[in-house]
C-alpha cells in the first residue's frame, strides 16, 4: 500500500503540499553585517512544510558559500540577495512573492 500525505490526503507521489506552500508565502531576503564586517544573506518567512535543509543545501551549492538553517530561516555567508532571488525563481517560487528588503 502506498503512503498517504497527512496534510492533503493524496498519495506521496501525487502530494501537492510543497507547491501550495510555495505560492502562499511572502519570502523576504535581506543582508546583514555581522561581526568583523562579514555579510550574511537571510531568507525569511518560509513555510514550515518546505524542507528548509534541502532548500538551504541547494542554495549553498548555487551560491558556492556556506550557510545554515536557524529559527525557520536560511542564513547564507556573503551578500547574495539578487542571486538568491533568481535561484528561488528558478526553483518555481513566484517572483511577485519574493521581496528584497
Amino acid at each position: 500500500m502506498t503512503d498517504v500525505c497527512p496534510v492533503c490526503g493524496l498519495p506521496k507521489e501525487l502530494c501537492v503540499c510543497q507547491e501550495l506552500a510555495k505560492e502562499r508565502q511572502k519570502i523576504k531576503i535581506r543582508t546583514e553585517v555581522k561581526k568583523y564586517r562579514k555579510k550574511v544573506t537571510i531568507i525569511e518567512n518560509l513555510d514550515q512544510s518546505i524542507d528548509l535543509h534541502a532548500l538551504a543545501t541547494q542554495l549553498k551549492k548555487k551560491m558556492a558559500c556556506g550557510g545554515t538553517v536557524k529559527e525557520n530561516r536560511i542564513e547564507l555567508q556573503g551578500a547574495h540577495a539578487e542571486k538568491v532571488k533568481k535561484a528561488l525563481i528558478a526553483l518555481n517560487y513566484p517572483e511577485d512573492q519574493i521581496e528584497i528588503v
